[in-house]
């Protein structure tokens, strides 16, 4: 049984932004090509040319993840700007309809709209990606199996699509709303071990109904091709200092997890029917609501619910992993809201989606350039 590494790895979903009309425009062909010298495999095209995706190299710790994400931030904005464009990170983009744009043209994009058309065309929609290195696959699964209870609580923080297509959508992450049409997304099955999770796959491989791992979309995953927990329901976050507070938070959970598993001990494990009650509530209201908590058998103030994650269960595990300032921000989150709290308060004084996207674009670039 080897200690996991703690590392940690953060991929981030942009939106490019026509300077002009504040519309979402297909220029990832164009990023890529003045991106390549500069970041290489760092930089990537996602299912729409709209979208442009980075990803952190491996980090040893929060401080390390902090310097590389501020430098991809600042470089994919620098580039944006430099082709009349501006980069905004948010779940939705407030009025742009997927009608109006385009699959990027690589083979596994391609394949992906053959297979699944209209529902590919719709996913027009950005999240963040926390992975957090596990070598050892039993304790992998654990972390999984154990993880479950709380990916509610992170997708609260981390709300930032309120809008759809130009609507008041009355969702704070609609993005999650949307991402359910795909198949083999949603919370994460309890699984029994390593050996349980990759004979399901490997049925699904044999029966032609996956290619390989990589099509297992659950909010949180093994990831198929390295040794890694992958969280995935984050909207991305509109703030870098959200996303930080969420790799924090992820961190801090798994190292939780890690503590009870080496003891022999694990969280109890809960129906998916209880557990995505609670997903919905955060999706639909974010922090203004209650979520429940099944321990007790009672409902909570969101805030509360976030309160106890952070103070009772996680307990010194940020002060143990250097996290502390990152994990306590989750503090602002919840004094000030989150992305799509702000988003709504700036429609409601101006009637402007422009306007929103204005914001979007300024929060986007918060703390990141100078």
């Amino acid at each position: 049984m080897s200690e996991p590494s703690f590392e940690i790895g953060i991929e981030e979903e942009y939106q490019l932004v026509d300077l002009e009309s504040r519309q979402l425009t297909s220029y990832i062909t164009h990023i890529l090509e003045d991106g390549e010298m500069v970041l290489r495999d760092q930089l990537k095209p996602e299912l729409h040319q709209s979208i442009v995706e980075v990803g952190t190299e491996v980090c040893r710790d929060i401080g390390e993840a902090r310097e590389e994400l501020i430098r991809l931030r600042r470089t994919v904005i620098e580039l944006a700007e430099s082709n009349g464009l501006r980069i905004v990170a948010a779940g939705t983009h407030p009025f742009t309809s997927w009608e109006t744009q385009e699959i990027t043209p690589m083979e596994r994009y391609l394949g992906l709209k053959k297979d699944l058309r209209l529902l590919a065309d719709r996913l027009l929609i950005f999240g963040t990606h926390v992975h957090i290195g596990i070598r050892d696959r039993e304790f992998r699964i654990a972390a999984l199996n154990g993880c479950r209870y709380f990916l509610p609580h992170l997708l609260c923080l981390s709300t930032s699509s309120p809008f759809w297509r130009g609507r008041d959508t009355g969702l704070k992450s609609y993005r999650t709303m949307a991402f359910r049409s795909f198949p083999r997304t949603g919370l994460p099955p309890v699984l029994r071990s390593w050996d349980d999770y990759e004979g399901q796959i490997q049925e699904l491989i044999e029966t032609n109904c996956v290619p390989d791992g990589t099509k297992i979309w659950w909010d949180a995953r093994p990831n198929w091709n390295y040794p890694t927990l992958e969280i995935r329901i984050s909207d991305v976050c509109t703030r870098i200092e959200e996303t930080l507070c969420v790799a924090a938070l992820v961190q801090a959970l798994v190292y939780r997890l890690w503590e009870l598993y080496r003891r022999g001990l694990s969280l109890r494990s809960y129906p998916d029917l209880l557990l995505q009650e609670n997903k919905w509530r955060a999706a639909r209201y974010g922090l203004d609501h209650r979520l429940v908590d099944f321990n007790h058998g009672r409902e909570v103030q969101a805030d509360e619910a976030i309160g106890e994650l952070v103070e009772g269960f996680l307990g010194d595990a940020p002060d143990e992993l250097g996290s502390r300032d990152e994990v306590d921000y989750a503090d602002r989150i919840l004094e000030e809201g989150t992305s799509a709290d702000r988003q709504l308060a700036v429609y409601e004084e101006t009637g402007d989606l422009d306007a929103v996207v204005d914001r979007l674009v300024e929060e986007t670039a918060e703390g990141v350039t100078t």
